[in-house]
């Protein structure tokens, strides 16, 4: 069976699409789709790729829409989940294009400097003793220690595609939860209070990182766990986590949300004032009224449990 392959192009400024047609080999993947049209068909394309197993991350691209790597990803299975055989590839979102699928990763690169990425050492360690530490505590950030830099958390990322200025990239995010989670750094407030001015609590919560991740790393997971770490580490007055305490009060107090306070909790008096226009809205339209007796969810004592039971089973986790 013979497979389309539409490209998205990118030379010098000038973009379009170019198909290519390969023929469906078993056990073809879509990096080695390209490298056959670069040989026989086109030498010109421009794509980036290394180790070739799924340890390097160079390699990664969108097919039809979704961040995929190239070298893991097979043509057949694509061809089965779209029910189609004809495929689209692009470079990844959220990245400057250089050339065809080739992406900028320096600026991204330059943005893991803002977590200080460097483990510093506790004073109990020295060059003769090492930084020794438990199987356990390892335990604790070995997973985020397999981050393979291949961008894909990046590409789906929707905050990012709405404004990267003021949030980071989930990679970085979870470097940042693997050295917040060691147990031989001796100032995790560090590394937390850095994420927190690079955007923490701005993540949408959307859970694409975590679904387009090829290592299942779980980057919104680490993006939560640095939340925990903040209130832990008392790294909590900001607008986010006075957001996330008020939130919590509610449900714990009463099993619903008090959406008419809930800004001002968060916000302050003065911040939630300027949002008084949209408040007029919501009260028109019957969405908000301040003057209601905020009610109690007839279920609370159940409520109640879960968030206990939640509770516990976090700290069983950690």
């Amino acid at each position: 069976m013979d497979v389309k392959l539409r490209i998205h192009r990118f030379v010098e400024g000038r973009k379009w699409e170019q198909d290519y047609t390969v023929t469906l080999k078993t056990g073809m993947t879509v990096l080695e789709a390209l490298i056959e049209i670069k040989e026989k068909q086109d030498p010109t394309l421009s794509f980036t790729c290394s180790c070739r197993s799924s340890i390097c991350g160079a390699c990664a691209v969108r097919v039809n829409g979704n961040a995929e790597l190239a070298c893991e990803m097979l043509v057949e299975n694509l061809v089965k989940r779209y029910d189609t055989n004809e495929l689209i590839i692009e470079p990844l979102g959220n990245f400057k294009v250089i050339r065809d699928l080739v992406v900028d990763w320096d600026p991204k690169y330059a943005r893991i400097k803002k977590i200080k990425p460097v483990v510093q050492p506790k004073a109990e360690f020295s060059k003769e003793t090492g930084c020794k530490q438990s199987p356990e505590d390892f335990n604790k950030y070995k997973k985020y220690a397999g981050c393979i830099l291949c961008g894909s958390c990046v590409s789906e990322c929707n905050k990012n595609t709405l404004n990267q200025a003021d949030f980071l990239d989930p990679f970085v995010f979870v470097k940042a939860e693997k050295l917040v989670a060691d147990s031989r750094d001796k100032s995790p407030e560090e590394h937390l209070k850095a994420v927190v001015d690079a955007g923490l609590w701005r993540c949408f919560n959307c859970q694409e990182c975590t679904a387009k991740c090829p290592k299942g790393l779980d980057p919104a997971g680490a993006i939560e766990k640095l939340k925990e770490a903040t209130f832990a580490k008392k790294l909590d007055d900001n607008v986010g986590a006075r957001h996330a305490k008020a939130i919590y009060d509610d449900i714990s107090e009463s099993g619903t949300l008090d959406e008419s306070k809930l800004n001002i909790k968060s916000e302050g008096f003065l911040m939630a004032g300027l949002r008084a226009p949209m408040a007029l809205r919501l009260m028109r339209v019957g969405k908000m009224n301040p003057l209601d007796k905020h009610k109690v969810n007839p279920e609370i004592e159940t409520i109640r449990k879960i968030v206990k039971n939640a509770e516990a089973a976090a700290k069983e986790a950690e």
